[in-house]
């Protein structure tokens, strides 16, 4: 039996989080036992972790550069003398593989979720020298795989693609005119939803764009953002000088707990990245048969076939957008249409029980090479 931990820096509902949750619960018992290091703080997941008997250890990092934290998460790593260790996201990619040299842990993974276009030369020089005492890194589509391979520089033998997966839960069971007047919307709206961090790449300015030019021709429609960050306080203003918060038609709704129901709700998903990994909310609104409008960025055409499973449009352009956003909201039978398309994809090729064999026999691949007893 193989002991793991998995390392990421929250354990807040955002998409690497749930996707690290779902592996940790379900890495066969018989086979690993599981524990997570949260590295700066818990959050609403460690409840769904600790009740299905998965121990959860919070670190503490309170400063960009901590060496205190860097200190403790060793020490666990020594005492509780781990085989494997795997790393999310680049805090935690950063102190968990350094840690993990220090404590002398003989496998170590760590997964990218998305094509990090923020990363300066810094970030790279970084990631490339963790490389070195890396096993594998992960990416949770081609996209970042080949960004990795080719921006970063990263041997293409250390790396290897395991799709990120979506459990079996289906939508809930949702009064749809009830969520649409709790909100402050007429009940007969047509519901867009964005969900997400409120940060550059996701585009939301275009997205308040296409909500402006569609105000004066689809009044009737309503776009929620759920979700929150650094753009917020620009983003508002934006939306408030187009007359679009005062009129009601765009609502910012913060973090929210509930963002599956707000999806059981909508009536559209929309997604204006400028890139990603292999987005889960998009795989959520797939599995709820809800139609998806996404730009064509790196990561998302390979879960949103244009025309088959949603609508694509290029990056950066608003008025493709709202154009897309009207086929969806004027053709009833193409949402539907696109709605089952999208559940049958997400069924066939987006599990989460791949995810996770997939995961697993990496582990014991690795691990059996270096002559790890108990595999």
């Amino acid at each position: 039996m193989l002991k793991v931990l998995q390392v990421i820096p929250t354990l807040d509902r955002s998409g690497a989080e749930k996707q690290m949750v779902m592996l940790a619960l379900g890495l066969p018992r018989d086979r690993f036992r599981v524990e997570v290091a949260a590295l700066t703080r818990l959050g609403p997941l460690e409840e769904q972790l600790r009740a299905g008997g998965v121990p959860v250890h919070a670190i503490g990092k309170r400063h960009k550069v901590d060496p205190g934290a860097l200190g403790r998460l060793t020490r666990l790593l020594r005492d509780r003398r781990f085989d494997v260790v795997q790393t999310w996201i680049f805090a935690a990619n950063v102190y968990g593989r350094i840690a993990s040299r220090r404590a002398g842990v003989p496998v170590v993974v760590t997964a990218e979720m998305a094509v990090d276009l923020w990363k300066g030369k810094g970030h790279v020089l970084i990631d490339r020298r963790l490389a070195r005492w890396t096993d594998r890194v992960v990416g949770n589509s081609q996209a970042v795989v080949d960004f990795y391979r080719d921006a970063v520089g990263i041997d293409p033998e250390k790396l290897e693609r395991i799709f990120s997966g979506i459990g079996d839960e289906e939508p809930p069971e949702v009064d749809r005119r009830a969520v649409r007047e709790e909100l402050g919307l007429p009940p007969e709206a047509t519901l867009l939803l964005f969900a997400g961090r409120l940060y550059p790449q996701k585009g939301v300015i275009d997205l308040l764009k296409a909500a402006d030019l569609l105000q004066h021709v689809r009044p009737n429609l309503r776009t929620v953002i759920a979700g929150d960050g650094p753009l917020r306080g620009e983003l508002e203003a934006f939306a408030r000088a187009v007359e679009l918060l005062e009129t009601g038609r765009v609502l910012f709704l913060g973090h929210r707990e509930d963002v599956p129901r707000l999806l059981a709700a909508a009536d559209a998903l929309v997604l204006p990245s400028s890139f990603e990994g292999l987005p889960n909310v998009v795989l959520e609104a797939m599995r709820f048969r809800k139609p998806v409008v996404a730009t064509a960025a790196p990561g998302t055409t390979e879960v949103v076939v244009d025309g088959q499973t949603g609508l694509l449009v290029p990056v950066g352009d608003a008025t493709a957008l709202a154009r897309a956003l009207l086929r969806v909201v004027d053709d009833p039978e193409l949402a539907r249409r696109l709605g089952e398309q999208g559940r049958a994809r997400v069924e066939s090729e987006f599990r989460a029980g791949v995810m996770i064999d997939r995961f697993a026999a990496l582990y014991e691949r690795i691990a059996r090479e270096k002559g790890i007893a108990g595999v």
